[in-house]
Order: structure tokens, then sequence, then C-alpha cells
């Protein structure tokens, strides 16, 4: 676990680059806050996270290993208890949340992240 990277993984980096492409400015690993989210638009109050597969359990890809079965049930079930505490954490200091999932396509995760920055900003979609 210590040889996962904590952040720039490959899907944030590619999120990143199609958010700043759309012209969205940012702050990554923004500290601070509940969860350190990997992207934070703090003018509009948008935290968003790129979650692994596995080690956010998936419900389409995640798998589960077979050796030390018991240990990593109990490690990855409290992976999910803390991002669903550290999203109420953030609602609750006003805070919108959007969770991507590592396997989502990249131009469909940031469509939905600029629907909400543009719905937070009071912009209309964009056409």
């Amino acid at each position: 676990m210590q040889r996962m990277p904590r952040r720039d993984t490959k899907p944030e980096v590619a999120l990143r680059r199609d958010l700043h492409a759309r012209g969205l400015r940012f702050r990554k690993g923004y500290g601070g806050l509940p969860g350190r989210p990997d992207v934070a638009f703090t003018r509009v109050r948008l935290a968003v996270f790129v979650d692994g597969c596995f080690w956010h359990r998936c419900p389409i890809h995640a798998t589960a290993p077979k050796n030390n079965a018991a240990w990593w049930a109990a490690k990855l079930d409290a992976n999910v208890s803390r991002d669903r505490r550290q999203d109420q954490q953030l609602r609750d200091a006003g805070w919108t949340v959007i969770r991507v999932w590592e396997h989502e396509p990249v131009g469909l995760a940031a469509d939905r992240i600029e629907a909400m920055w543009r719905a937070l900003l009071g912009e209309p979609p964009r056409s």
C-alpha cells in the first residue's frame, strides 16, 4: 500500500488536463478539507474525488482479494465508510461533492463536473 500513489494517478492527471483545457481553474490536492479533494473549485465550493475501483469498492469492477480476505474486507469497508463520512462533512460545510470512478471516460466525467460548476456559478449550460 505504501507503493500506491496517493495523488497524481493517471486518471487524476487525465481529468485535470481535460478540465484545464476547458478553461476551468481549480486547486489540486486542496488541504484543509475533509478527505483532501483531488480537485477543488474553491469559488463555487465544489470538491471532486477520483476514486480507484479497487480501493473504493466500485460496484462494477470491485474485486475481493483471496488472501487475507477478512483483513481486506475490513480495510475496504473502512475506506467506503470514510468516503461517506467525508462527503457528509463537506456537505455540512457547504460544499458540493462529486466522485468520479477511475474507469469513467474522462470526457464524460469532465462534462459532469463542468455542468455542476456552471450550475453553481449560475451560468447556463454550455451547448
